[in-house]
């Protein structure tokens, strides 16, 4: 038996106070019936399918057993149609419909009736999971306070944690009865908790802790388990525990959902910690932090934790939960490790089965554990940022997962942020001498290396646009070859064909190119040698080799008569030289390589140029000089970071053709000035308004090149990226040395 591949949804029903936040509802999942051919198009065959308690009732009455399941009908129809075995939840990391809650005594025999009622309306389907992760939903509702029903106790703890894993087991009694065969898959999350000497009791409580909710299915929570006493002690009967040892419910395949911010450490130091991650048990105040961040060995990993797992319940396996909400190459590297942990388990003799690519859709809010309906996005194996849903390149990985059982591409070479030693903070990083130890050894499954991973190269090091590729990509862990005009004339394709020979990269970036828009009226022939000319014979050498390439046009290709901002589908028609040059470039480059992206983008603003209009204003008024700005101009700034992310994540997605990227909002340059300025904390009144006409500039300007795509807005709004531009700008001294 080999490695199968699963996947999901992210489908999650929380309620904080009052308010039900959904996610099947914020990603448009529920009225897409087409996602599930999507998914089978990828080549996977289980998929773990949300039939949520909350929805159906939410649909009819309270009565469980007359909930409303025409809702899921279609999908459960189609996903048998389409060849795949799904696995059914019923509860996740929610407390039921607002009658009930995880305190309620009637929470579990309510579940189980609506398990029976969706076991005889699917009678076909026999992997269930009734509730997701019943421990750590019982720390974040009742022990932690984040949701319903609030509280922060441990007796409130226990009862929620008993009161699910009762219900699990009684919905999985009633399916049985419709169902005999049915098989509980039952999930949790598995992280591993590491303290400093001081703390290493409850450091060793927490590890236990972990799998108390499998204990208690499996029916071995007696007399002599560890925590009997404890949960007696917070207000669990010996009755209530008896009805799980008389009827066992062990899991068929115990799921291991595990995250990068999974494994903890707690640290008395709280003074090198900020408040929000402070806490305590009542006897000692800690940090609570990610291990990842601050323990010399990094985290536990992938192949300890199924041998710990195996070890101590010897069950079937699976990681039921894959996701890393972070840049596009390293989800590819946390998905990559997760599967070559589960073959090597498999190697050993583990039943490890499965592999499940998570948050397909990706998932809204989990940067605040969804106590906060903002809107905050991080894609998954697609990306719903551009309405419909947009295949990345997880879904290529998942695809040859499923099918190959392997995936390769440059950028797995290079290990993931949580295995480099730029993830440990400043003076904090310690060994295991310190912080404990693992269940398991050290995780050999991280990947080595290779002495010189096929690069990026970026052409134009240099520049404004080439140096930020060169910061973001060291950041990121992209290995990168960065190319000046010495090394490089961009118009000579033939000396473009022999470097690409001898660097070998697996992408271009051309962030080379002719920028002086007024002095491009009097050097047509520089401007176009250089904005056309170059771009193309790069595209051209490139796709000879079947290189990626990028290159970058600008918002001067529009003359500014538009009063709603410009979109990729509208007629490009340029006032100047330098415009006309760039729509020239785009049509050439995808001419000469139809696969390559051209990115328009507009108005740069960085931390790590100084010539650049922001730090042109904020020097002038830090001086108590009174800059000016042009106040009958209207663009969409682009903060120059986000605009080097969102190209590679593109990249790296093999996306082609012609992108709007920039920050979303648009202003004129004086209000820019002056947002910027109020924001650093100077006197915005000093910056002066001048129009167009009396700039005195020489090449012609539109009035207006706001942007937006149609494609997906990839970037964060103007207001979020001008904070993060003045708080980098204030951390920095001097521009950051490559």
């Amino acid at each position: 038996m080999t490695v199968e591949l699963w996947a999901g949804v992210e489908p999650t029903i929380n309620r904080v106070g009052d308010a039900y936040l959904d996610q099947c509802l914020r990603s448009g999942h529920r009225e897409r019936l087409e996602d599930l051919d999507r998914f089978a198009g990828l080549g996977v065959k289980v998929l773990r399918q949300p039939v949520l308690w909350e929805t159906a009732v939410a649909l009819r009455g309270r009565d469980p057993a007359d909930a409303d399941l025409t809702f899921a009908e279609p999908a459960l129809r189609r996903i048998r149609e389409l060849g795949m075995r799904a696995i059914i939840g019923l509860v996740h990391h929610g407390s039921g419909p607002p009658h009930t809650d995880l305190l309620d005594d009637g929470f579990a025999e309510g579940l189980a009736r609506y398990a029976g009622a969706v076991a005889r309306a699917f009678p076909w389907v026999e992997e269930w999971t009734p509730v997701n992760e019943p421990l750590t939903t019982a720390r974040f509702s009742c022990l932690y306070g984040h949701w319903h029903p609030h509280r922060r106790d441990e007796a409130s703890f226990c009862r929620a944690l008993v009161n699910q894993c009762r219900a699990t087991a009684l919905a999985m009694r009633a399916i049985r009865r419709v169902i005999p065969g049915a098989r509980l898959v039952q999930t949790e999350d598995m992280g591993h908790t590491y303290a400093t000497p001081a703390l290493q009791d409850q450091a060793d409580f927490d590890n236990q802790r972990r799998w108390v909710g499998i204990d208690l299915l499996r029916g071995c929570v007696d007399g002599h388990h560890p925590f009997h006493e404890w949960l007696r002690i917070h207000g669990i009967s010996e009755r209530e525990l008896s009805f799980f040892r008389e009827r066992p419910t062990p899991p068929d395949v115990l799921g291991l959902n595990y995250y990068v911010t999974s494994d903890r450490l707690l640290d008395e130091r709280l003074e090198h910690y900020p408040p929000a991650t402070h806490g305590g048990n009542g006897r000692q105040r800690y940090a609570d932090v990610e291990a990842a961040r601050v323990r010399r060995e990094g985290i536990t990993g992938h192949l300890p934790l199924l041998r710990a797992a195996w070890r101590r319940q010897h069950l079937p396996l699976a990681f039921t939960e894959v996701h890393l909400g972070c840049t596009r190459e390293e989800q590819l590297r946390w998905l990559a490790e997760a599967w070559e942990a589960t073959r090597a388990a498999r190697a050993e003799g583990i039943d490890a089965r499965a592999v499940t690519a998570w948050s397909l859709l990706g998932a809204y809010d989990w940067n605040s554990l969804v106590t906060r309906d903002r809107g905050d996005y991080e894609p998954g194996v697609f990306d719903l940022r551009g309405g419909a849903p947009r295949p990345t390149a997880l879904a290529r990985m998942v695809t040859a997962l499923a099918t190959k059982g392997r995936f390769d591409h440059p950028l797995l070479a290079v290990p993931g942020w949580w295995r480099r030693p730029t993830r440990l903070l400043p003076g904090l990083s310690t060994s295991d001498a310190s912080f404990g130890t693992a269940d398991g050894a050290q995780d050999e499954s991280s990947p080595s290396a290779p002495e010189r991973p096929a690069p990026l190269l970026v052409v134009g090091a240099t520049g404004t646009l080439g140096h930020a590729f060169g910061i973001i990509c060291a950041r990121r862990g992209i290995a990168c070859r960065m190319v000046t005009r010495r090394e490089l004339d961009i118009a000579d394709g033939e000396g473009a064909g022999r470097l690409f020979d001898e660097v070998a990269p697996w992408a271009v970036v051309n962030a080379a190119g002719y920028v002086r828009v007024d002095d491009a009226e009097r050097e047509a022939d520089r401007c176009f040698r250089d904005n056309v000319q170059g771009p193309e014979g790069l595209a051209r050498a490139c796709r000879a080799r079947g290189i990626a390439f990028v290159t970058f046009s600008s918002d001067l290709v529009f003359d500014g008569t538009q009063r709603v901002p410009y979109a990729e589908s509208d007629a490009p028609r340029p006032l100047n030289t330098y415009g006309r040059s760039k729509q020239q470039s785009e049509e050439r480059v995808l001419d000469a390589h139809p696969g390559a992206l051209v990115v328009r983008t507009s108005s740069f603003f960085g931390p790590w140029d100084a010539s650049n209009f922001l730090d042109h204003v904020l020097g002038a008024l830090g001086r108590r000089e009174s800059p000016w700005a042009l106040d009958d101009v209207t663009v969409s700034p682009t903060y120059v970071p986000d605009l080097v992310s969102s190209c590679l994540d593109l990249l790296i997605d093999g996306e082609a053709g012609l992108w709007h990227l920039t920050n979303v909002g648009s202003v004129t340059w004086l209000a820019l000035a002056r947002q910027a300025a109020d924001r650093a904390g100077l006197d915005a009144d000093r910056v002066r308004g001048r129009s167009l006409s009396r700039a005195g500039l020489a090449a012609p300007r539109p009035p207006f090149t706001a942007m937006r795509s149609e494609r997906g807005s990839h970037m964060p709004p103007l207001d979020d990226a001008l904070d993060r531009f003045l708080q980098e700008r204030r951390s920095s001294a001097s521009p950051p040395v490559l």
